[in-house]
């Protein structure tokens, strides 16, 4: 029982990531029509609404964020507002598959920040010794795309604000850890989505405007495909924190620069591999296989934590 339903969260995983790895093509297609703020809050916007009819009521998001404002807010801000400004900025300035490599810093990120916030998470032997060899195989590809060509501060800067995404993720993650099952996971996701889209395309109106709405059927397209990647796949892992402890998790969060950039070679022109990336992708596969070797291990207690900065809730 334990080991078929260790198969499944694992499938589980493996697939919110393959759907994240098309994010990066369709993300670059998409800003040629869109500036970075309007789309990320149209894309959350439109992804909140998706998600609604797999709540068990309509009402049920709209009840969550007015019972657990505060929680919502928090997780909003962390998974969407900040995470998601910064990806659409950021991949706006670098390429679209080193954006997926710089995405891959988040299983690292995710247990540094879940070994200093939660007690029952601290990092074992096997699992740094997989993100140590899997954040090495991250840099190879990293450096085989010359990050720092006359291009320079623009792609620097970009480079930083995904990374730093990755930080503030892995605080969001924390968040919905330390729930364990009290909120349901869906109207979750669904009520943070909705409310960082708002958040957003308010942040957008002095600068950019209302989003455009004359544009291609291309974009549409993009954008309805971005959506439903964010309802399905944080849906599916907003369920897996629950259950799985936050470093575990984290370390399929490797198949996203290797798929990603797999796919952004592909699709989008210019972009192609290099013999470094190639030894990165191998190092990135060999850290995950080592890492989801180890005895696995659920979430222990059921039992309610009180989330910073709510605790007077």
């Amino acid at each position: 029982m334990l080991r078929s339903r260790t198969i499944q969260y694992n499938l589980m995983a493996i697939f919110a990531c393959l759907l994240w790895s098309s994010a990066f093509v369709a993300g670059k297609q998409a800003l040629e029509h869109q500036p970075p703020l309007p789309l990320a809050g149209s894309r959350f916007l439109l992804a909140g609404l998706l998600q609604i009819p797999f709540c068990g009521s309509v009402t049920a998001p709209f009840l969550l964020l007015r019972r657990e404002f505060v929680t919502v807010l928090l997780v909003s801000l962390f998974h969407t507002v900040y995470l998601y400004s910064t990806f659409f900025i950021g991949l706006a300035w670098v390429r679209g598959a080193e954006g997926a490599m710089m995405i891959g810093v988040g299983p690292l990120a995710s247990a540094l920040v879940a070994h200093m916030m939660m007690r029952d998470d601290r990092i074992q032997q096997r699992t740094l010794f997989s993100i140590i060899l899997g954040m090495t195989g991250v840099a190879f590809v990293a450096l085989s795309s010359n990050p720092w060509n006359p291009e320079g501060l623009k792609e620097f800067c970009g480079l930083l604000l995904l990374l730093s995404g990755a930080f503030v993720s892995a605080v969001g993650n924390v968040l919905v850890a330390k729930r364990k099952g009290g909120l349901h996971p869906i109207a979750l996701n669904s009520a943070q989505m909705l409310l960082g889209g708002i958040i957003l395309l308010l942040i957008a109106l002095p600068f950019n405007g209302l989003p455009e709405t004359d544009l291609p059927a291309g974009y549409y397209g993009n954008l309805l495909w971005l959506a439903m990647i964010s309802a399905t796949a944080f849906a599916i892992w907003f369920f897996l924190l629950s259950r799985i402890k936050v470093s575990r998790l984290n370390l399929w969060k490797f198949l996203i620069p290797l798929c990603g950039s797999v796919i952004a070679w592909l699709f989008i022109p210019g972009e192609h591999p290099t013999l470094p990336s190639l030894i990165g992708m191998l190092l990135i596969v060999i850290g995950i296989i080592i890492g989801q070797s180890g005895k696995y291990e659920p979430v222990t207690s059921p039992k309610r934590e009180s989330i910073p900065g709510n605790a007077a809730r």
